[in-house]
Protein backbone atom coordinates (compact mmCIF):
# COMPACT_ATOMS: atom_id res chain seq x y z
CA UNK A 1 0.00 0.00 0.00
CA UNK A 2 1.72 3.50 -0.75
CA UNK A 3 1.79 5.48 2.08
CA UNK A 4 1.32 8.55 0.68
CA UNK A 5 -1.83 8.80 0.39
CA UNK A 6 -2.61 8.38 4.17
CA UNK A 7 -3.23 11.51 5.89
CA UNK A 8 -2.24 12.59 9.75
CA UNK A 9 -5.25 13.14 12.00
CA UNK A 10 -3.71 16.41 12.47
CA UNK A 11 -3.76 17.35 9.16
CA UNK A 12 -7.23 16.61 8.62
CA UNK A 13 -8.03 18.44 11.71
CA UNK A 14 -5.70 21.18 10.68
CA UNK A 15 -7.93 21.27 7.19
CA UNK A 16 -11.32 21.29 8.72
CA UNK A 17 -10.67 23.88 10.92
CA UNK A 18 -9.78 26.31 7.90
CA UNK A 19 -12.79 25.15 5.52
CA UNK A 20 -14.35 26.65 9.08
CA UNK A 21 -12.50 29.81 9.48
CA UNK A 22 -12.78 30.69 5.80
CA UNK A 23 -16.70 30.36 6.43
CA UNK A 24 -17.80 33.47 6.67
CA UNK A 25 -21.31 32.71 7.86
CA UNK A 26 -19.42 31.17 11.04
CA UNK A 27 -17.22 34.08 11.24
CA UNK A 28 -19.97 36.07 12.88
CA UNK A 29 -22.58 34.10 14.66
CA UNK A 30 -25.32 34.68 17.03
CA UNK A 31 -26.47 32.04 19.26
CA UNK A 32 -28.58 31.85 22.59
CA UNK A 33 -29.23 29.07 25.05
CA UNK A 34 -28.18 27.88 28.24
CA UNK A 35 -24.74 27.16 30.38
CA UNK A 36 -24.15 24.17 31.72
CA UNK A 37 -20.43 22.52 33.39
CA UNK A 38 -19.36 26.44 33.98
CA UNK A 39 -15.54 26.21 34.78
CA UNK A 40 -13.61 29.64 35.53
CA UNK A 41 -10.14 28.78 35.17
CA UNK A 42 -7.47 30.54 36.79
CA UNK A 43 -6.30 32.16 33.90
CA UNK A 44 -9.55 33.86 33.54
CA UNK A 45 -10.66 31.58 30.53
CA UNK A 46 -14.24 30.83 30.80
CA UNK A 47 -15.07 27.02 29.45
CA UNK A 48 -18.81 25.58 29.23
CA UNK A 49 -21.45 24.46 27.30
CA UNK A 50 -24.20 26.04 25.36
CA UNK A 51 -27.46 24.02 25.45
CA UNK A 52 -31.18 24.16 23.83
CA UNK A 53 -33.78 21.22 24.25
CA UNK A 54 -31.85 19.13 21.68
CA UNK A 55 -28.41 20.02 21.50
CA UNK A 56 -24.87 21.30 22.67
CA UNK A 57 -22.26 23.00 21.57
CA UNK A 58 -18.69 23.53 23.23
CA UNK A 59 -17.87 27.13 24.50
CA UNK A 60 -14.39 29.64 25.17
CA UNK A 61 -14.32 33.12 26.07
CA UNK A 62 -10.69 34.03 26.63
CA UNK A 63 -9.75 36.18 29.40
CA UNK A 64 -9.59 39.19 27.54
CA UNK A 65 -13.16 39.13 27.06
CA UNK A 66 -14.38 37.40 29.88
CA UNK A 67 -13.02 40.66 31.66
CA UNK A 68 -15.83 43.06 30.09
CA UNK A 69 -18.94 41.15 31.40
CA UNK A 70 -20.83 42.34 33.98
CA UNK A 71 -22.05 39.77 35.80
CA UNK A 72 -20.93 35.98 36.17
CA UNK A 73 -22.01 33.44 34.41
CA UNK A 74 -23.28 30.09 36.18
CA UNK A 75 -24.82 27.18 35.33
CA UNK A 76 -28.83 26.99 34.28
CA UNK A 77 -28.40 30.81 33.23
CA UNK A 78 -29.48 31.67 29.96
CA UNK A 79 -27.73 33.59 27.42
CA UNK A 80 -26.98 35.53 23.90
CA UNK A 81 -23.39 35.03 22.29
CA UNK A 82 -21.60 36.63 19.78
CA UNK A 83 -18.30 35.16 18.11
CA UNK A 84 -17.04 32.69 15.38
CA UNK A 85 -17.16 28.87 15.21
CA UNK A 86 -13.91 27.31 14.50
CA UNK A 87 -12.16 23.80 15.29
CA UNK A 88 -10.09 22.74 17.92
CA UNK A 89 -7.38 20.29 16.09
CA UNK A 90 -6.07 19.10 19.20
CA UNK A 91 -9.07 17.27 19.96
CA UNK A 92 -10.80 17.36 16.82
CA UNK A 93 -13.83 19.06 17.97
CA UNK A 94 -15.58 22.34 16.76
CA UNK A 95 -16.65 24.94 19.14
CA UNK A 96 -17.18 28.59 19.07
CA UNK A 97 -14.95 31.78 20.46
CA UNK A 98 -17.56 34.11 22.31
CA UNK A 99 -16.09 37.51 21.97
CA UNK A 100 -19.10 38.77 23.88
CA UNK A 101 -21.82 37.65 25.91
CA UNK A 102 -24.74 39.26 27.90
CA UNK A 103 -28.02 37.70 29.96
CA UNK A 104 -31.32 36.74 28.43
CA UNK A 105 -34.92 37.38 28.94
CA UNK A 106 -35.01 35.98 32.57
CA UNK A 107 -31.87 36.03 33.36
CA UNK A 108 -31.48 39.64 33.56
CA UNK A 109 -34.53 39.55 35.99
CA UNK A 110 -32.55 37.06 37.70
CA UNK A 111 -29.58 39.14 38.03
CA UNK A 112 -31.97 42.10 39.74
CA UNK A 113 -33.60 39.64 42.07
CA UNK A 114 -30.05 38.62 43.18
CA UNK A 115 -28.77 41.60 43.68
CA UNK A 116 -31.31 43.16 45.11
CA UNK A 117 -31.17 40.14 47.65
CA UNK A 118 -27.81 40.58 48.10
CA UNK A 119 -28.06 44.43 48.90
CA UNK A 120 -31.10 43.76 51.41
CA UNK A 121 -29.49 40.73 53.24
CA UNK A 122 -26.35 43.20 54.04
CA UNK A 123 -28.79 45.28 55.71
CA UNK A 124 -29.89 42.93 57.97
CA UNK A 125 -34.08 42.90 56.84
CA UNK A 126 -33.60 38.89 56.24
CA UNK A 127 -32.33 38.81 59.98
CA UNK A 128 -33.96 35.97 62.33
CA UNK A 129 -33.83 38.93 65.55
CA UNK A 130 -36.55 41.09 63.52
CA UNK A 131 -38.70 38.29 63.20
CA UNK A 132 -42.19 38.79 64.78
CA UNK A 133 -43.58 35.55 65.78
CA UNK A 134 -47.35 34.67 64.78
CA UNK A 135 -50.05 34.62 67.24
CA UNK A 136 -51.54 31.36 67.52
CA UNK A 137 -55.04 32.81 68.24
CA UNK A 138 -55.75 35.42 66.21
CA UNK A 139 -59.10 37.24 66.19
CA UNK A 140 -58.92 39.01 63.08
CA UNK A 141 -56.51 38.51 59.79
CA UNK A 142 -55.68 40.83 57.30
CA UNK A 143 -55.61 39.20 53.63
CA UNK A 144 -53.45 41.39 50.54
CA UNK A 145 -54.03 39.86 47.85
CA UNK A 146 -56.52 39.96 44.53
CA UNK A 147 -60.26 39.78 44.97
CA UNK A 148 -60.61 37.45 42.40
CA UNK A 149 -59.20 34.10 41.60
CA UNK A 150 -58.17 31.12 43.59
CA UNK A 151 -55.35 32.69 45.87
CA UNK A 152 -57.90 34.64 47.58
CA UNK A 153 -60.54 31.72 47.56
CA UNK A 154 -58.28 28.99 49.07
CA UNK A 155 -57.56 31.42 52.06
CA UNK A 156 -61.07 32.95 53.04
CA UNK A 157 -62.33 29.15 53.06
CA UNK A 158 -59.11 27.76 54.84
CA UNK A 159 -59.74 30.47 57.53
CA UNK A 160 -63.12 29.75 57.97
CA UNK A 161 -63.07 25.93 57.98
CA UNK A 162 -60.19 25.63 60.34
CA UNK A 163 -61.12 28.79 62.68
CA UNK A 164 -64.37 30.08 62.30
CA UNK A 165 -64.27 32.41 65.12
CA UNK A 166 -61.82 34.36 63.24
CA UNK A 167 -62.52 37.43 61.23
CA UNK A 168 -60.65 37.53 57.87
CA UNK A 169 -60.76 41.01 56.39
CA UNK A 170 -59.57 41.41 52.68
CA UNK A 171 -57.52 44.44 51.30
CA UNK A 172 -58.07 43.91 47.78
CA UNK A 173 -54.40 44.43 45.80
CA UNK A 174 -53.29 44.27 42.12
CA UNK A 175 -50.64 41.30 42.33
CA UNK A 176 -49.00 41.59 39.07
CA UNK A 177 -48.27 45.00 36.42
CA UNK A 178 -46.11 48.18 36.40
CA UNK A 179 -48.60 48.97 39.47
CA UNK A 180 -48.72 46.29 41.57
CA UNK A 181 -45.59 47.04 43.80
CA UNK A 182 -47.32 50.36 45.10
CA UNK A 183 -50.37 49.20 45.89
CA UNK A 184 -49.35 46.09 47.39
CA UNK A 185 -47.46 48.82 49.69
CA UNK A 186 -50.63 50.54 50.48
CA UNK A 187 -52.80 47.58 51.05
CA UNK A 188 -50.34 46.68 53.70
CA UNK A 189 -49.86 49.78 54.97
CA UNK A 190 -53.99 49.93 55.63
CA UNK A 191 -53.68 46.14 57.09
CA UNK A 192 -51.23 47.42 59.90
CA UNK A 193 -53.53 50.65 60.53
CA UNK A 194 -56.72 48.28 60.72
CA UNK A 195 -55.72 46.50 63.75
CA UNK A 196 -55.62 42.85 62.51
CA UNK A 197 -53.06 40.42 64.10
CA UNK A 198 -51.69 38.60 61.62
CA UNK A 199 -51.19 40.06 57.58
CA UNK A 200 -50.95 37.26 54.88
CA UNK A 201 -49.35 38.70 51.74
CA UNK A 202 -49.19 36.92 48.35
CA UNK A 203 -51.15 35.62 45.08
CA UNK A 204 -51.26 32.23 43.23
CA UNK A 205 -48.93 30.93 41.33
CA UNK A 206 -47.15 32.02 37.57
CA UNK A 207 -44.07 33.12 35.54
CA UNK A 208 -41.16 35.18 37.19
CA UNK A 209 -42.41 38.10 35.35
CA UNK A 210 -45.72 37.26 36.99
CA UNK A 211 -44.60 37.00 40.44
CA UNK A 212 -41.99 40.38 39.94
CA UNK A 213 -43.91 42.81 42.32
CA UNK A 214 -43.39 40.15 44.96
CA UNK A 215 -39.65 41.36 44.45
CA UNK A 216 -39.54 44.69 44.11
CA UNK A 217 -37.49 46.84 46.93
CA UNK A 218 -40.49 48.76 47.97
CA UNK A 219 -42.67 45.81 48.74
CA UNK A 220 -39.87 44.00 50.65
CA UNK A 221 -39.30 47.40 53.02
CA UNK A 222 -42.79 47.70 53.76
CA UNK A 223 -43.25 44.02 54.80
CA UNK A 224 -39.94 44.97 56.86
CA UNK A 225 -41.69 48.21 58.45
CA UNK A 226 -44.99 46.64 59.15
CA UNK A 227 -45.75 46.33 63.07
CA UNK A 228 -47.80 43.00 62.51
CA UNK A 229 -46.22 39.90 61.87
CA UNK A 230 -46.71 39.06 58.20
CA UNK A 231 -47.15 35.36 56.32
CA UNK A 232 -45.69 35.33 52.48
CA UNK A 233 -47.78 33.08 50.53
CA UNK A 234 -46.21 33.92 46.89
CA UNK A 235 -46.86 31.31 44.22
CA UNK A 236 -46.02 27.58 44.76
CA UNK A 237 -43.40 25.69 47.16
CA UNK A 238 -40.75 25.85 44.45
CA UNK A 239 -41.56 29.80 43.98
CA UNK A 240 -39.16 32.16 46.24
CA UNK A 241 -39.52 35.93 46.20
CA UNK A 242 -37.67 38.75 48.24
CA UNK A 243 -41.12 39.20 50.01
CA UNK A 244 -40.59 35.07 51.36
CA UNK A 245 -37.12 36.31 52.75
CA UNK A 246 -38.44 39.66 54.24
CA UNK A 247 -41.59 38.33 55.82
CA UNK A 248 -41.71 37.04 59.57
CA UNK A 249 -42.91 33.57 57.67
CA UNK A 250 -42.74 31.85 54.53
CA UNK A 251 -45.98 29.54 53.81
CA UNK A 252 -45.10 27.51 50.62
CA UNK A 253 -48.38 28.46 49.19
CA UNK A 254 -51.88 30.60 50.06
CA UNK A 255 -53.41 27.68 51.61
CA UNK A 256 -50.11 27.12 53.42
CA UNK A 257 -49.98 30.64 54.59
CA UNK A 258 -54.04 30.12 56.18
CA UNK A 259 -53.17 27.60 57.55
CA UNK A 260 -49.91 28.72 59.47
CA UNK A 261 -52.47 31.22 60.49
CA UNK A 262 -55.07 29.75 62.14
CA UNK A 263 -55.32 26.87 64.40
CA UNK A 264 -58.06 24.58 63.74
CA UNK A 265 -61.14 24.75 65.57
CA UNK A 266 -60.89 20.38 66.31
CA UNK A 267 -57.43 21.01 67.73
CA UNK A 268 -58.59 24.00 69.98
CA UNK A 269 -61.62 21.57 71.19
CA UNK A 270 -58.97 18.79 71.88
CA UNK A 271 -56.68 21.46 73.66
CA UNK A 272 -59.25 23.10 75.84
CA UNK A 273 -60.88 19.13 76.65
CA UNK A 274 -57.05 18.18 77.80
CA UNK A 275 -56.71 21.68 79.96
CA UNK A 276 -60.53 20.25 81.38
CA UNK A 277 -58.83 17.07 82.29
CA UNK A 278 -55.45 18.16 83.66
CA UNK A 279 -57.50 20.88 85.92
CA UNK A 280 -59.88 18.31 86.90
CA UNK A 281 -57.28 16.07 88.51
CA UNK A 282 -55.64 18.50 89.67
CA UNK A 283 -58.60 20.35 92.09
CA UNK A 284 -59.04 16.48 92.69
CA UNK A 285 -55.89 16.09 93.98
CA UNK A 286 -55.45 19.09 95.86
CA UNK A 287 -59.40 18.42 97.54
CA UNK A 288 -57.65 15.00 98.89
CA UNK A 289 -54.67 16.17 100.10
CA UNK A 290 -56.82 19.28 101.71
CA UNK A 291 -59.03 15.84 103.07
CA UNK A 292 -56.16 14.13 104.34
CA UNK A 293 -55.16 17.16 106.09
CA UNK A 294 -58.29 17.63 107.79
CA UNK A 295 -58.81 14.44 108.73
CA UNK A 296 -54.94 14.11 110.42
CA UNK A 297 -56.41 17.44 112.15
CA UNK A 298 -59.51 16.04 113.67
CA UNK A 299 -57.34 12.75 115.03
CA UNK A 300 -54.84 14.81 116.63
CA UNK A 301 -53.91 15.10 120.50
CA UNK A 302 -54.33 18.88 120.87
CA UNK A 303 -57.97 19.53 119.21
CA UNK A 304 -59.11 16.49 121.19
CA UNK A 305 -57.57 17.75 124.21
CA UNK A 306 -57.23 21.68 123.49
CA UNK A 307 -56.96 22.67 127.47
CA UNK A 308 -53.26 20.61 126.72
CA UNK A 309 -52.35 23.78 124.69
CA UNK A 310 -53.21 26.41 127.54
CA UNK A 311 -51.86 24.65 130.09
CA UNK A 312 -48.71 24.77 128.69
CA UNK A 313 -48.58 28.57 127.73
CA UNK A 314 -49.80 29.45 131.10
CA UNK A 315 -47.13 27.09 132.88
CA UNK A 316 -44.99 29.44 130.39
CA UNK A 317 -46.23 32.33 131.19
CA UNK A 318 -46.08 31.56 134.64
CA UNK A 319 -41.90 31.22 134.81
CA UNK A 320 -41.53 33.86 132.60
CA UNK A 321 -43.15 35.84 135.33
CA UNK A 322 -41.26 34.25 137.94
CA UNK A 323 -38.27 34.89 135.87
CA UNK A 324 -38.84 38.31 135.48
CA UNK A 325 -39.63 39.13 139.44
CA UNK A 326 -36.29 37.19 140.66
CA UNK A 327 -34.26 39.63 137.92
CA UNK A 328 -35.56 42.66 139.23
CA UNK A 329 -35.39 41.82 142.96
CA UNK A 330 -31.66 41.24 142.17
CA UNK A 331 -31.31 44.44 140.10
CA UNK A 332 -32.98 46.75 143.08
CA UNK A 333 -30.40 44.87 145.44
CA UNK A 334 -27.45 45.63 143.51
CA UNK A 335 -28.62 48.94 142.75
CA UNK A 336 -29.12 49.92 147.12
CA UNK A 337 -25.44 48.54 147.78
CA UNK A 338 -24.34 51.23 145.18
CA UNK A 339 -26.28 53.38 146.43
CA UNK A 340 -25.27 52.96 150.29
CA UNK A 341 -21.52 52.87 149.20
CA UNK A 342 -22.10 56.32 147.56
CA UNK A 343 -24.26 57.73 150.82
CA UNK A 344 -21.66 56.25 152.87
CA UNK A 345 -18.69 58.16 151.63
CA UNK A 346 -16.75 60.82 152.92
CA UNK A 347 -16.78 63.04 149.57
CA UNK A 348 -20.78 63.36 150.70
CA UNK A 349 -20.41 63.61 154.18
CA UNK A 350 -17.62 66.61 153.89
CA UNK A 351 -16.94 67.54 150.08
CA UNK A 352 -15.02 71.06 150.46
CA UNK A 353 -12.13 68.21 153.03
CA UNK A 354 -11.61 66.88 149.02
CA UNK A 355 -11.21 70.55 147.63
CA UNK A 356 -8.89 71.49 150.38
CA UNK A 357 -6.81 68.71 149.15
CA UNK A 358 -7.04 69.42 145.38
CA UNK A 359 -5.79 72.46 146.59
CA UNK A 360 -2.71 72.07 148.25
CA UNK A 361 -1.41 69.39 145.92
CA UNK A 362 -1.76 72.31 142.97
CA UNK A 363 0.63 74.47 145.16
CA UNK A 364 2.49 71.78 145.94
CA UNK A 365 2.78 71.08 141.95
CA UNK A 366 3.11 74.47 141.18
CA UNK A 367 6.20 75.09 143.78
CA UNK A 368 7.87 72.13 142.44
CA UNK A 369 7.53 73.80 138.52
CA UNK A 370 8.64 77.17 139.95
CA UNK A 371 12.32 75.52 141.31
CA UNK A 372 12.63 73.72 138.13
CA UNK A 373 12.15 76.57 135.95
CA UNK A 374 15.51 77.58 134.17
CA UNK A 375 14.02 81.18 133.59
CA UNK A 376 13.73 81.78 137.79
CA UNK A 377 17.25 82.02 138.09
CA UNK A 378 17.31 84.79 135.66
CA UNK A 379 15.73 87.01 138.96
CA UNK A 380 19.27 86.49 140.29
CA UNK A 381 20.91 88.72 137.47
CA UNK A 382 21.96 85.81 135.08
CA UNK A 383 21.35 86.26 131.54
CA UNK A 384 20.72 83.56 128.86
CA UNK A 385 22.60 83.89 125.41
CA UNK A 386 21.62 82.54 121.67
CA UNK A 387 23.45 82.18 118.54
CA UNK A 388 20.63 81.38 115.93
CA UNK A 389 18.68 80.31 118.77
CA UNK A 390 20.79 77.72 120.06
CA UNK A 391 21.92 78.03 123.82
CA UNK A 392 25.31 79.70 124.05
CA UNK A 393 26.70 77.18 126.76
CA UNK A 394 30.69 77.74 125.86
CA UNK A 395 33.06 80.01 124.17
CA UNK A 396 33.85 77.63 121.58
CA UNK A 397 29.60 78.12 120.10
CA UNK A 398 30.51 81.55 119.32
CA UNK A 399 32.48 83.62 116.94
CA UNK A 400 33.96 86.69 116.34
CA UNK A 401 31.16 89.34 115.22
CA UNK A 402 28.22 86.72 115.83
CA UNK A 403 25.10 88.51 116.45
CA UNK A 404 23.75 87.17 120.04
CA UNK A 405 20.83 87.43 121.46
CA UNK A 406 20.78 88.11 125.42
CA UNK A 407 17.57 86.94 127.97
CA UNK A 408 17.22 88.75 130.79
CA UNK A 409 14.53 88.60 133.71
CA UNK A 410 13.39 91.48 132.36
CA UNK A 411 13.49 92.31 128.69
CA UNK A 412 16.07 91.05 126.52
CA UNK A 413 18.63 92.89 123.94
CA UNK A 414 21.12 91.67 120.67
CA UNK A 415 24.81 92.32 120.58
CA UNK A 416 28.07 91.85 118.90
CA UNK A 417 31.05 89.67 119.83
CA UNK A 418 34.23 91.51 119.81
CA UNK A 419 36.34 89.91 122.08
CA UNK A 420 36.40 85.97 123.01
CA UNK A 421 38.01 84.40 126.07
CA UNK A 422 38.83 80.97 126.81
Amino acid sequence: MEESKYLKISEINNYIKSLLDRDSFLNKIYLKGEVSNFKNHTTGHLYFTLKDDSSRINAVMFASNAAKLTFTPEDGMNVLVEGRISAYPAQGSYQIYIEKMEVDGLGNLYIEYEKLKKKLASEGLFNKEYKKPIPKYPEKIGVVTASTGAAVRDIMSTIKRRFPICQAILFPSLVQGKDAAPNIVEQIKKADEFGVDTIIVGRGGGSIEDLWAFNEEIVARAIFECQTPIISAVGHEIDWTIADFVADLRAPTPTGAAEMAVPTILDLNTLLDNYRIRLNKNIKSMINTKFITLRNLRHSFVLKNPMTIYEVKLQKFSNLIENLNNTMDKTIISKKIVYDKIMASPILKNPYSLFDKKKNKYELLVNTLKLVNPLNILEKGYSLVKVDDKLVKSSKDIKLKDKVNVKLHEGEFEAVVSKIKE
